[in-house]
């Protein structure tokens, strides 16, 4: 039998986008490894009501439903309580989760209040879910025909809690495994791959292809079903070869975290190191690479050189380039690069130089008219973008640190710096 499985997430702070859904996102992550299907993701607020008809209809349409939040100590935390009376079971109080609860305490040194045993009542018969990360724990049964499986709500609890509670008691029901494969491209938009993709994905059933836009590149997802990971594998390989193949230099790795990463990873497998010097970016290649933990292994540092005064007297860029082709221009990025290379003594430099918007700057240069230049022992290469005019400032600096990141990656391959 195959499960249907619905996430059905508990909490007015969610709705409101106060926080974000990660819970949900983990859980579908880790129940597809498990060969669980999971078809809806339910989002509801602190509302009884609204929780029984969510519930009802999750009732329904899935055989396995799992929830996260609304099991702590207040008011509002009503979880269990909507779904006890779902499933016609009563609540009623656990001693040994009453125990660790008052042990948490003691051992936080906090004072309990006795609201927060009400999270030692549980449904009758369930199995419970022990919490080591937090207070309230987790519980499962089956009633009805419907697994029910409840989880903290707070992230630093629920994943735990996910992986070492509920994911041995979710085994059991699981018919094979799901495995997946996700290709990273940069320098191709989202249609024109997925136009190149349409018959070959239209024609799979086992594997399959999903392409996903994200900010300033393109993902392709590659999944298979099968008894075991290594048959699973065996399916995945032909068609993550055939997409490598298909797309070739523009795929800058598999199952990997970023384009940043990959540059780092590669620079530190070299022995080499790099520095920025950025313009429209305002500092945003290197708050990437320095997101990365390690990166001080690779990155030298960087400079903002926002004004040409800065441009000219810390990268010693020519006043006459600066004067004679502008701030936004080929010479003066690769100059900056340059520069950047002798002032942080680094192997590799980027620069980044054009128009964020939301206006023309002083030359008449359009927004979205961006120089990255990268300089190496002996050669430097610049690459004139044209990002158009309708893109929002974020996601035009977002695109320029990208591109200069993929100079790196493709001198690192031995690619050429434009297809």
């Amino acid at each position: 039998m195959s499960h249907t499985v619905e996430i059905l997430s508990v909490g007015t702070e969610l709705l409101l986008g106060n926080i974000a859904n990660t819970d949900a996102q983990m859980l579908s992550q880790g129940l597809s490894g498990l060969g669980l299907n999971v078809y809806w993701h339910t989002v509801v607020g602190d509302n009884p009501q609204r929780a029984r008809e969510a519930v009802a209809i999750a009732k329904q349409r899935a055989d396995v439903i799992i929830t996260t939040g609304g099991l702590g100590p207040t008011c509002d935390d009503l979880t269990k309580n909507v779904l006890a009376e779902a499933f016609g079971k009563k609540l009623v109080f656990d001693e040994d989760s009453a125990q660790r609860i008052r042990d948490w305490f003691a051992r936080n040194k906090r004072t309990m209040t006795d609201n927060n045993l009400q999270q030692a009542m549980l449904p009758e018969g369930c199995t419970v879910l022990v919490n080591d990360w937090g207070t309230a724990p987790g519980c499962a049964f089956q009633a009805e025909g419907v697994h029910v499986i409840m989880l903290p709500g707070p992230p630093s609890e629920c994943r735990p809690m996910f992986l070492h509670r509920a994911v041995p008691y979710l085994q059991t029901l699981s018919e094979g495994v799901i495995a997946s494969h996700t290709l990273k491209l940069f320098g191709i938009g989202e249609s024109s791959m997925e136009a190149q993709l349409r018959d070959k994905m239209n024609a799979m059933t086992n594997p399959t292809l999903a392409p996903y836009a994200k900010e300033g590149e393109c993902e392709l997802r590659v999944t298979a079903k099968a008894a075991s990971d290594e048959e699973a594998q065996a399916l995945l390989r032909p068609t993550v070869e055939q997409v490598k193949q298909l797309f070739g230099p523009l795929v800058y790795g598999v199952d990997v975290p970023s384009l940043e990463a990959v540059v780092l990873e590669g620079l530190k497998s070299r022995g080499l190191t790099l520095g920025t010097a950025e313009s429209c970016t305002g500092g945003l290649m290197a708050k990437r690479l320095t997101d990365i933990s390690g990166a001080s292994a690779v990155f030298k540092g960087g400079i903002v050189s926002y004004t040409n005064e800065v441009k000219a007297q810390l990268l010693q860029v020519p006043a006459p380039l600066l004067r004679q082709f502008g701030a936004v221009s080929a010479q003066v990025a690769a100059a900056m690069a340059e520069g950047a290379r002798q002032a942080l003594g680094c192997d590799v430099a980027l620069s980044s130089t054009g128009v964020a918007g939301p206006d023309r700057d002083e030359n008449g240069n359009e927004v979205g008219t961006a120089f990255v230049a990268i300089a190496v022992p002996g050669e430097t290469y610049v690459r004139p973008l044209r990002l158009g005019t309708r893109p929002m400032r974020e996601r035009i600096r977002t695109q320029v640190a990208s591109h200069a990141f993929d100079l790196v990656r493709r001198y690192l391959s031995g690619l050429p710096y434009q297809d």
